[in-house]
């Protein structure tokens, strides 16, 4: 399961963690390898106008996790993370950032 995690109060962001839960991977023997998390964010018209890309991993992990750093942002829309394995999209979840 991959879960995405924002906390805050409108546009400011104070903590952003997203990963994979080891229970849902813990069958999988080599997990995930070259693995990265990105953070993008969109504006209310879904344009997404700012991407955190998350440096690739090359060791095999059951749970790989990323922090973003706090931060505000310009535009009310939606925050999202990613998880690439291989370079490949995998998984995405988004959340609503509102007033």
């Amino acid at each position: 399961m991959f879960t995405h995690i924002v906390r805050g109060d409108g546009r400011r962001i104070t903590y952003q963690n997203a990963g994979v839960d080891c229970a849902f991977v813990a069958a999988l023997s080599s997990g995930f390898c070259n693995w990265r998390i990105d953070f993008a964010y969109a504006d209310t018209d879904n344009r997404t106008y700012r991407t955190s890309r998350g440096r690739t991993h090359t060791e095999c992990k059951i749970d790989p996790m990323r922090n973003n750093s706090p931060q505000t942002l310009p535009r009310y829309g939606k925050a999202c993370a990613h998880l690439y394995v291989n370079g490949v999209r995998r998984v995405s979840q988004c959340h609503h950032v509102t007033k």
